[in-house]
């Protein structure tokens, strides 16, 4: 069992605080996901030519203003960083492979979590409260965000094997429920080019919507093929960079319910999760149909 939640803003009037109305949401799901949290948040947005990465190491005290100067030089590139926690928001003028490749060479420890021109992944083992107060949660700005409460079931309590999941630019799943054939799936998507890092079946559902967008096809298609393609019983909340969608399984035995008001469209779990956003009384609120997808994009 698990807790999944999401927030996306349909114009500028909460970006401010986006992670204060978003902390009490994820907090609501501890009961589903004592385990370990984490969320994926979108803005600060970078250009094209840059690429804006988020990276992990388990010291506190990593020395990321070294790490990155090394990073520069060695590059030839512009470089910047803001530090949060054991966590580290990269942003560098350079492709995102030649800056992956450079870190698996140099860089002992440190792992990363995201890659695109918006996303950014926080994570870690314990309560829901720990992470949102380890990550200043309440503080952050943005767009749109995803998150998730895990209670392991089939797996080890890791910071690995925590959620959100992200495999490829800009892309980041969540899920509630399991997959009864991600190991083919695996298998066919690592013939395709497509990496993991954990043996999570909900990684490999982030993998395949990467594959099927890396393949020409739009969200709404990826989701059209995934319903064919998945089995099992998920619930699953994705984040794009102009883009946020919720997906449910042909029997929908995972719980979900979505709000939306002119302002806001979210996503829970649980209605209480829900019970502290502005305007929820007056909100649209409804359970997502089985074997359907909603899609709200940015224009």
């Amino acid at each position: 069992m698990c807790g999944i939640v999401g927030l996306y803003l349909k114009n500028d009037k909460y970006e401010s605080k986006l992670g204060e109305l978003f902390e009490p949401m994820l907090i609501a799901m501890t009961d589903r996901g004592p385990d370990s949290a984490g969320f994926a948040i979108y803005g600060d947005d970078v250009s094209e030519d840059w690429v804006k990465l988020t990276l992990r190491h388990p010291s506190d005290t990593f020395n990321w203003a070294g790490f990155t100067d090394q990073l520069a030089t060695a590059l030839a590139c512009e470089a910047d960083w803001m530090q949060n926690s054991n966590v580290a928001v990269l942003k560098v003028k350079a492709a995102e492979s030649t800056v992956r490749e450079w870190i698996t060479a140099n860089a002992e420890g440190v792992l990363v979590l995201s890659a695109g021109q918006s996303i950014e992944i926080l994570k870690e083992v314990g309560l829901p409260e720990n992470i949102a107060s380890k990550f200043n949660l309440s503080g952050m700005k943005g767009s749109h965000i995803i998150g998730h409460t895990r209670m392991a079931t089939e797996s080890a309590v890791t910071m690995e094997g925590s959620h959100p999941f992200s495999t490829g630019s800009d892309l980041c799943l969540v899920h509630n429920g399991s997959l009864s054939n991600h190991n083919r799936l695996r298998d066919k998507l690592k013939r395709e080019g497509i990496t993991f890092e954990t043996e999570n079946d909900s990684e490999v559902a982030a993998g395949y919507l990467t594959w099927r967008l890396n393949n020409g096809d739009t969200l709404k298609g990826a989701l059209e093929n995934a319903l064919k393609d998945l089995d099992g019983f998920f619930t699953f909340t994705i984040g794009t960079k102009d883009g946020f969608a919720v997906m449910r399984d042909p029997i929908a035995c995972k719980p979900a319910v979505l709000a939306e008001t002119e302002d806001y469209v979210a996503m829970a779990s649980e209605y209480q999760a829900l019970a502290s956003l502005p305007g929820i009384e007056n909100a649209k609120v409804w359970e997502p149909e089985p074997a359907t997808f909603y899609i709200w994009e940015r224009k």
